[in-house]
């Protein structure tokens, strides 16, 4: 399972469009105007648990921009339309210096800034100057999905790859496995590539061979 996991082909491109929204639908309205540049505030941070759907949205507010997540190597492009920051509660004591450069520079030119983590600012342990900045913008909590907006995400994901999910599957993955959703989804991905390496349809007895 593990190297399958590893082995898996391009997932497909997140979008705003593409991501299902279940209790964040009014986040997800929130961002669209942001990004359509109809809010005042050019900053925003979006915070929540592990597997909420944080990176996809930022990957597909840089996608939008066509710019890419910055990763913590290298300068942030101070000219980029929009610099995205994830999981920042994971930021080195230099990048967190890089992250508080790029914010300020970004302010100052009106350009855009968004970044996610786990925590609210307030709970980050970051440097006390860039906990403040992240927390002058627009912040916004995303939530957790339902089971039946999780099966929504994976069938809707299957569909993205080219194949119907059978209802059981998805039932299965929600009691049997993790509940983060960035988890199954790669779960799904790999489905598909052992079904095709195999050339057998897509069942749950074929979902087990591949699960620990």
């Amino acid at each position: 399972m593990q190297q399958l996991l590893l082995d898996i082909r391009p997932a497909a491109r997140p979008t705003l469009d593409n991501f299902i929204p279940g209790p964040n639908r009014e986040l997800l309205g929130h961002l669209k105007k942001w990004l359509a540049g109809e809010t005042v505030e050019t900053a925003l941070y979006i915070w929540g648990p592990p597997g909420s759907g944080k990176t996809h949205l930022l990957n597909a507010l840089a996608a939008e921009a066509g710019v890419t997540l910055w990763n913590g190597d290298g300068e942030i492009a101070a000219d980029a339309p929009l610099i995205a920051i994830d999981d920042v509660e994971s930021l080195t004591e230099s990048a967190q210096i890089a992250v508080f450069d790029a914010y300020n520079r970004a302010r100052a030119a009106g350009k855009r800034f968004a970044s996610a983590g786990e925590n609210a600012p307030a709970g980050l342990g970051l440097r006390e100057d860039l906990r403040t900045r992240l927390g002058w913008g627009l912040v916004y909590r995303i939530y957790p999905l339902s089971d039946t907006d999780m099966q929504a995400a994976l069938t809707q994901h299957a569909q993205d790859l080219g194949f119907d999910l059978d209802p059981a599957i998805t039932r299965w993955l929600l009691t049997r496995t993790s509940r983060n959703l960035g988890y199954l989804l790669r779960i799904v991905e790999a489905l598909d590539r052992y079904s095709l390496q195999t050339r057998r349809r897509i069942t749950l007895p074929l979902l087990k061979e591949i699960l620990p």
